[in-house]
């Protein structure tokens, strides 16, 4: 264990927020799973925080190999993980595993494994914009050589994953708007970009429900969209899990119920995943929030840092699409829970219960404590600097 800790590198700050959302996270799944554990697995309350302690410690071990790795390597990691990307998605559509009307999970053959395949999208597809930004700088204003590499993969993922997961495949391509903008991207391509975004949701609604079967999702988006929209309208049981997230918020007051004593995991239909940050509220309280709400923001104000610091354009864009992924989901989580946002379905990073989740949120982190390591031995020694994704070798005055 001391030598773990003698070799963990990178940025300390963003090390001591994953230390703190990883306790938020065993304590409030270990709340918000006592009515599950009743109903599946006879009363035993331990059986999912020792789950849920062994799913975590997992992904902080690859979190811990994935900050080792010199980050310059993800950038010939993302072409192979694009390339594995684009099959995986088609499967899940084909025959992915249903759960919510919605093929969103494949099931690994003979180990019984079942992860989200959009997870493994979002990671390789923010790996591979990174590269193609930073190796595309100096044509980076032209259309055909500049615009076009970095959209064409983006509007591809973004569309597989559509079908079964609105939400993602939304949160992932503004997070490709934000990583063109801060790659130089013309502006005039980005504002064009926007103005196809919002045609093209509004045709998708109007064909969600005109032609019903060509998106079997559709009614659902449309519904949450009109009960958010029209709340007055709405019937009881639309709203549902807003009601009671509500509720879990309201009673948590200032100073919250005390951690375990919640209520509201007993009527909320997912309170480990979607709403555990109204569990949070509730047993926390408005400070408790706020605290959380505040490591997000701790943990974006880090990345901005790292990449501002990077002597190189991959690392720089790496961790601000990395980052910001992460941090808007967790904002879209908790807006969703106090009601400021429509039902998404989206988890809280680090905190909610969930495999796949967690350990590539971890995977992700670990890549941005990658960068930031690096750029503490190119802040010392001066010796090295990366150049459009790869290190070159810089003279050092005699």
């Amino acid at each position: 264990m001391t030598n773990i800790l003698k070799n963990i590198k990178g940025d300390k700050v963003i090390w001591v927020v994953v230390a703190f959302l990883s306790i938020f996270s065993l304590l409030a799944v270990y709340s918000s799973t006592g009515t599950l554990a009743y109903r599946k697995q006879g009363g035993n309350t331990e059986y999912y925080l020792f789950k849920h302690f062994l799913i975590l410690a997992f992904g902080l071990g690859m979190m811990y190999i994935a900050h080792i790795v010199k980050y310059t390597y993800y950038s010939r990691i993302s072409q192979i993980g694009l390339v594995i990307t684009v099959p995986l998605l088609l499967i899940t559509l084909i025959s992915g595993t249903n759960l919510n009307e919605a093929n969103r999970w494949l099931t690994v053959p003979i180990v019984n494994l079942t992860f989200q395949s959009s997870d493994v999208a979002k990671l390789f597809l923010i790996l591979y914009l990174a590269r193609v930004l930073s190796k595309k700088q100096e044509q980076i204003k032209k259309f055909r050589s500049g615009f076009l590499p970095v959209i064409a993969p983006a509007i591809l993922i973004c569309s597989l994953i559509l079908p079964a997961n609105f939400s993602t495949a939304a949160l992932l391509f503004v997070t490709c708007m934000v990583l063109m903008f801060v790659g130089r991207i013309n502006l005039k391509y980005i504002f064009s970009l926007i103005g196809l975004g919002f045609v093209s949701i509004v045709l998708i609604f109007v064909l969600a429900k005109t032609v019903p079967n060509i998106f079997p999702r559709g009614e659902t988006w449309i519904s949450r969209v009109d009960n958010f929209m029209h709340q007055e309208k709405a019937t009881p049981d639309a709203n549902y899990q807003v009601e009671q997230s509500k509720i879990a918020v309201v009673s948590g007051g200032l100073l919250g119920k005390s951690p375990g004593k919640s209520t509201q995991r007993n009527f909320l239909p997912h309170p480990y995943s979607d709403f555990i940050f109204a569990i949070i509220i509730e047993e926390y309280g408005l400070l408790g929030g706020t605290f959380v709400l505040l490591l997000y923001c701790i943990l974006f104000y880090r990345v901005i840092r790292i990449a501002s610091r990077c002597q190189g354009n991959f690392g720089s864009f790496l961790s601000i699409g990395i980052g910001f992924s992460l941090v808007f989901q967790a904002m879209i989580n908790m807006a969703v829970a106090v009601h400021l946002f429509p039902v998404t379905g989206q988890t809280l990073p680090m905190i909610s219960m969930g495999g796949t989740s967690i350990w590539f949120t971890c995977i992700s982190i670990g890549i941005i404590l990658s960068v930031s390591r690096r750029t503490e031995i190119e802040t010392k020694d001066g010796t090295e600097i990366e150049i459009l994704g790869e290190v070159e070798k810089k003279a050092v005055p005699a």
